[in-house]
């Protein structure tokens, strides 16, 4: 069976396989401490809101801070993005324990712990996402992505039935000493994992560019566009299951803890067999049909779980949402890697996880109010309606098919010779280039145009413009700013392969005797000449 096929073909990629094992031992301890974290808050709230509250402290980190660990992942070292991480969350884990284990723990500094876990997770997702790009081909990348859902399930089918069962024996610490234990697998992992970072020539963006250069992106390209409502939406009405699952254990099926535990294995369990599906279905089945499913399993999960008064049933309802919860989630973040050069994969996949994980710590505290005020069950019934409205999404808003898309750097840019001794900061550049276009092409030419103005943008050009001459109708100028002159180096080597067919497409158009003729300039303003001196002094400066 060729690698595409294979949901197993990562695991022949060394680096792949190790940090994937230790990330079992990692995630094993996460849902432990979820377990510990959850029931606690049961023991020592009476309000059902807390309850609810405990995952949407999880959530809500991810969710305000993704984008600025999706630009640090594209401008720094991914290992070590991730060794923070993790030893940050490491010490955060250890005070909790501490705490639990004294008698500290009170319901809000309960929330504040897992707050700064969560905060440690929004650091370390985008980098880890986007490492997965690192450490496997890219034609085994959508098996990698499921494998990495698959291997979290795989600890969530059994984790937390043993966190509630060391609940049970030995109390939430326990639970908490044994998430962070759980750290030094992946930390040693990461440790010894040499990476092969490409330096670039150009100096790094600042903070605030590389946030504007990931959001330019995404809203130029309407495929993530797609994506990131469908995440949302997805986030918003899937949360409610999770969020309320520790009242379900107790109110519904009259559990306890173990119960507790028992359910979320389910869940896990089935999202282990969503992991092994997904291949399969996306053989035989569009993304949109599989999303779809995604949705109405959930939906029908969340009306059995609302009605079911026996652990068994609603074990076997979690079954299914388990499955639509990897289907759905995996399937969102490969069509978002598959869409993306690597200068940016990590500021889209932050901003996917922060649409996404938005919608989980929203619906979280929105369906913990309505359990509140109307009880679990209601709840989860409303929440299986949303969900039937955000499958019906679908109809007018389709999710893109994976493409095969070149997205390697063209690298067919190269710096021209200056006679002007420019700094790297030096500008705003102007960019006008000429094209002579028959009468009978300028259809066509337009609609490339039309294609070339969103890469311009999409890759840091501002005030674009296409301009014809009034005196010479058959020649168009096509025009552009950038604010600095490395900007406009950057502008053009992120240009990828795949937008090689839109440069193609116009150079056969035009019809000069050259190639189209390109002017690269600087703007400059008049000044008085009492003011040359000082204009020198600060030209120099810069």
């Amino acid at each position: 069976m060729p690698d595409r096929l294979s949901p197993l073909a990562p695991f022949r990629h060394d680096t792949f396989r190790t940090i994937w094992l230790a990330s079992l031992a990692s995630n094993f301890g996460g849902l432990i401490q979820a377990v510990g974290a959850g029931w606690m808050m049961t023991s020592i709230s009476d309000s059902v809101n807390m309850v609810a509250l405990v995952q949407a402290s999880t959530s809500l980190p991810i969710m305000l801070f993704s984008l600025v660990s999706g630009a640090l992942a594209d401008n720094f070292d991914r290992r070590r993005i991730m060794l923070i991480a993790q030893c940050f969350m490491l010490v955060v884990s250890a005070l909790l324990t501490a705490c639990a284990w004294f008698g500290f723990i009170t319901p809000w500094l309960l929330l504040f712990f897992t707050f700064l876990i969560g905060c440690g997770t929004a650091l370390n997702n985008p980098s880890w996402q986007a490492s997965v790009g690192d450490m496997v081909p890219r034609e085994v990348l959508p098996a990698a992505v499921a494998l990495n859902s698959m291997g979290f399930n795989i600890t969530r089918s059994v984790g937390p039935a043993i966190g509630g069962a060391i609940v049970a024996a030995a109390g939430a610490a326990a639970a908490f000493a044994a998430n962070t234990l759980s750290y030094f697998a992946i930390i040693f992992a990461l440790v010894r994992w040499r990476r092969d970072v490409s330096l670039s020539k150009l100096p790094r963006e600042s903070m605030g560019r590389a946030i504007s250069a990931g959001l330019r992106y995404v809203a130029m390209s309407p495929n993530i566009g797609k994506v990131l409502l469908r995440g949302f939406v997805f986030g918003l009405s899937a949360s409610a299951i999770l969020a309320l699952l520790p009242l379900v254990a107790r109110d519904l099926v009259s559990g306890g803890p173990f119960t507790f535990g028992v359910l979320l294995g389910a869940f896990g369990l089935g999202a282990i067999g969503g992991a092994l599906l997904s291949a399969r279905l996306r053989e035989h089945l569009s993304s949109e049909a599989i999303v779809r499913i995604a949705f109405a399993g959930f939906a029908i999960s969340s009306l059995v779980t609302a009605l079911s008064p026996y652990s068994l049933v609603t074990c076997l309802a979690l079954l299914l949402s388990g499955c639509g919860w990897v289907l759905a989630l995996s399937l969102f973040n490969t069509t978002v890697q598959l869409s993306t050069p690597r200068w940016v994969v990590g500021r889209a996949l932050s901003l996917y996880q922060t649409t996404t994980f938005g919608g989980i710590a929203a619906g979280s505290w929105i369906w913990g109010q309505l359990a509140e005020v109307h009880g679990p069950a209601n709840a989860l019934m409303i929440s299986a309606a949303v969900m039937v409205a955000g499958a019906a999404i679908g109809l007018r808003l389709p999710l893109p098919e994976f493409q095969s898309l070149d997205l390697d750097p063209l690298n067919r840019f190269s710096e021209p010779p200056l006679q002007l001794d420019l700094k790297p900061r030096s500008g705003p550049i102007v960019v006008m280039i000429d094209y002579e276009i028959a009468d009978e092409d300028v259809s066509e030419f337009l609609t490339a145009m039309a294609e070339r103005r969103r890469i311009r943008i999409r890759d840091g050009a501002g005030q674009w413009a296409l301009m014809r001459d009034l005196e010479n109708p058959t020649v168009w100028t096509e025009t552009y700013h950038v604010p600095t002159w490395v900007e406009y180096v950057r502008h053009n080597q992120r240009r990828t392969k795949a937008d090689a067919a839109i440069g193609d497409r116009l150079t056969a158009l035009h019809r000069g005797p050259a190639p189209p003729r390109v002017h690269r300039m600087i703007e400059r303003q008049t000044i008085l000449p009492y003011d040359y001196e000082r204009y020198k002094q600060q030209m120099d400066m810069h």
